[in-house]
């Protein structure tokens, strides 16, 4: 195929998702992928999805294994000064839950509908490059299999992530970009043993934050704050599980489950946006327009919030030649995205210790904390922001 409706950079979860969305929409589209499809669906990374994002997922035809496997969490638990607060996020936003359903799992779903639906996923391709992304006909240029393609499209989606091509393919001086990174990174452990907790627990402590979470039955993944220069090589499983219980300690001697440590990890920590998210006829979608930390579960949502705006509005175009969705997407985008940004800063600087902290800081965090427990008004903003906030078109 050397022509498309649609050229979508990028297997991801937006790539994929944005093909599957066209695709009931009887649009067409190429997805193309520098890694290869073991590579692409291996990419351990997590997934707490809101529940518009999961209601998105349901629509595209691609729910069902998500609701026979995944965990649904009403709520969280708020761990400082040694007690623990669950937020009933269920009961404070109407019924509202999370879904814990790891990111590599979203890709295996939609990579199964898009080929058992017959669309066209190029995996391994090399050398690519957007051509001319603010005319009337770009194009995507890249080799496949030793044999250098073309395709010519109407649009070009760029989902290749914050250190793909999209970005850069933005004529010098067009994207303003807006960037913090954080003086402190989170050390990753998968675990093989049973939940320590029926939710998540996020925890804040004089040494640092710690998460902990799940992935399966019997897969945990557990997170403490560590220096961005940490290595992996210097943490043994003992001083590991020591920092982890001392971060998580409780008044009444909780304890998490400990197992066989199966993955380490450390993991940066920085906020991203560039806007515009579009030129011309190239737009951005996902991790290639911002990125978020972990704290506040928001990359995949966010991603999944943009690609269902694209889609809305290559659908008016292609059905009725209407541009208005299409010229207002980066600024429907980039008002949720900031949204979303502000709320992953505020959660990620009130439960991280910060470099230079002194007393009066930790004791003002803490007292937050306690508002935010106490508080219905308070608890209720944090829910609404956890579970995802409308969506707004």
């Amino acid at each position: 195929m050397t022509t498309a409706q649609v050229g979508i950079v990028g297997a991801g979860p937006a790539g994929l998702l944005l093909a599957q969305l066209l695709d009931l929409a009887g649009i067409g589209s190429v997805v193309i992928e520098t890694r290869t499809r073991e590579e692409a669906e291996g990419t351990i990374r997590a997934g707490v999805l809101e529940q518009g994002t999961v209601e998105l997922l349901t629509r595209a035809g691609v729910g069902e294994r998500l609701k026979r496997e995944a965990l649904f969490h009403r709520g969280v638990y708020l761990r400082f000064d040694g007690r623990t607060h669950h937020v009933d996020m269920h009961e404070l936003t109407g019924g509202k839950h999370v879904t814990v359903y790891a990111q590599h799992e979203v890709i295996r779903d939609l990579l199964k509908a898009r080929l058992a639906a017959g669309g066209e996923i190029l995996f391994d391709v090399t050398d690519v490059r957007i051509v001319d992304p603010g005319g009337d006909r770009p194009a995507l240029e890249f080799g496949h299999g030793g044999v250098a393609r073309r395709l010519d499209c109407d649009f070009i989606a760029g989902c290749d992530g914050s250190h793909g091509v999209s970005r850069h393919s933005f004529p010098e001086g067009t994207l303003a970009r807006h960037e913090r990174i954080y003086p402190f990174a989170w050390f990753g452990i998968m675990v093989q043993a049973p939940a320590s907790s029926d939710e998540l627990i996020y925890a804040t402590h004089e040494r640092g934050f710690a998460l902990v979470s799940t992935r399966s039955p019997t897969l945990q993944r557990m997170y403490f704050q560590c220096g961005t220069a940490e290595r992996v090589e210097d943490w043994s499983d003992d001083r590991i599980w020591e920092e982890m219980r001392a971060r998580l300690a409780t008044r009444d001697g909780w304890l998490p489950k400990e197992g066989p440590i199966t993955q380490k990890v450390v993991v940066g920590m920085r906020s991203l946006v560039v806007e515009p998210m579009r030129h011309g006829r190239l737009f951005l979608a996902g991790d290639a327009a911002h990125v978020v930390p972990p704290t506040g579960a928001k990359g995949l949502n966010l991603a999944a919030a943009d690609v269902r705006v694209l889609a809305r509005a290559l659908q008016a175009f292609y059905a009725c030649g209407d541009r208005a969705l299409l010229d207002r997407y980066s600024d429907t985008c980039l008002r949720r995205v900031w949204m979303g940004q502000r709320f992953s800063y505020w959660l990620t600087t009130l439960l991280h210790r910060g470099e230079g902290d002194t007393r009066f800081d930790q004791r003002r965090r803490l007292a937050e904390l306690d508002y935010l427990v106490t508080s219905r008004a308070a608890s209720t903003a944090f829910a609404e922001n956890y579970v995802g906030l409308p969506f707004q078109d």
